[in-house]
């Protein structure tokens, strides 16, 4: 049986796509669809069943992927490891701009190989669908998302747990005046009558935390100001643009030298996980393996 046969399979049963399969591959949809049909010629058994939207395994796919996708990933790592020319291989990594400038590229900057040669960087920032849709055609080598993906392309483990705190500027809270035994209710009324400073239109952080939080929505239509950076969030929300929910080590300095104060803190914050993906089958490759398990061991310190 070809192995480049073999290899199009697993790539089409990890991705439960032809197209995405051809893109990760660097081949033509046309292509894959041919190598396919040959294999399954060559069986003489379906492998996928065709779906208006990508395809699903039948029994007889799904065994093979399991048998089959084990020896093929190790093959892969044997051939990268044979065609090293003694040069650390450059990581591709992508993720959310703020998380990725703060925490993740100054934990991985200076990483080294087993030789002591330092391991070459190249990031990119996007939202969860973009790194993910990049991650799973071979944009990338590793990706930090707020998303678990779905399905066997992509592998993710958590990284860590990031805590959104509600900040405004100490003038928009003295004049909300709240109190220390206030109700819920009673907060979120003077909590309401803020502006709002967000990363969206549709205020996902505002809304997530007031869903959490007051179990509600939040009154503001819009973001007094919109602007897709939390770190612009936090320089509008210390100049007293309004009220923003930002994650706490992004404000921690901020409210350590009293330019944003806490108008409201619940018993338990909101809290979101980050997970660290990669393609199915390439932590074995240690330019990759070895990112992830430095960035995890990074993340047990984060807080």
């Amino acid at each position: 049986m070809d192995l480049a046969l073999l290899r199009t399979f697993v790539a089409v049963h990890r991705a439960g796509s032809f197209t995405r399969a051809a893109a990760l591959l660097g081949l033509s949809q046309p292509a894959v669809t041919s190598q396919i049909r040959t294999l399954e010629r060559q069986l003489g058994r379906p492998l996928f069943l065709r779906r208006a939207r990508g395809v699903v395994p039948t029994a007889i796919g799904d065994e093979l992927a399991h048998r089959a996708a084990p020896h093929l990933d190790a093959l892969v790592e044997i051939a990268e490891a044979g065609g090293d020319d003694g040069a650390p291989r450059t990581l591709h990594l992508s993720g959310p701009p703020e998380f990725l400038a703060e925490r993740v590229l100054p934990a991985l900057v200076g990483l080294t190989d087993d030789d002591g040669l330092t391991q070459p960087l190249r990031a990119s920032f996007g939202n969860d669908e973009e790194v993910l849709e990049g991650l799973a055609a071979g944009h990338y080598d590793l990706s930090v998302t707020t998303a678990r993906p779905r399905g066997s392309l992509l592998s993710s483990t958590p990284l860590c747990d990031e805590e959104h705190v509600l900040v405004a500027a100490p003038a928009w809270v003295a004049e909300t005046a709240p109190g220390g035994r206030d109700r819920p209710a009673d907060v979120l009324a003077r909590l309401d009558r803020l502006p709002v400073v967000e990363v969206h239109e549709s205020l996902p952080f505002v809304s997530r935390y007031w869903a959490a939080v007051f179990d509600a929505a939040p009154a503001a239509a819009s973001g007094a100001v919109v602007v897709p950076d939390l770190r612009a969030v936090l320089a509008c929300a210390e100049r007293g643009a309004g009220l923003a929910v930002l994650p706490r080590y992004l404000c921690a300095a901020a409210l350590g030298r009293g330019s944003l104060v806490v108008p409201y803190e619940p018993a338990v914050p909101p809290l979101r996980t980050y997970f660290l993906v990669a393609r199915t089958g390439t932590l074995g490759l240690p330019h990759i393996g070895r990112a992830q398990e430095h960035l995890q061991r990074a993340a047990a310190a984060w807080s």
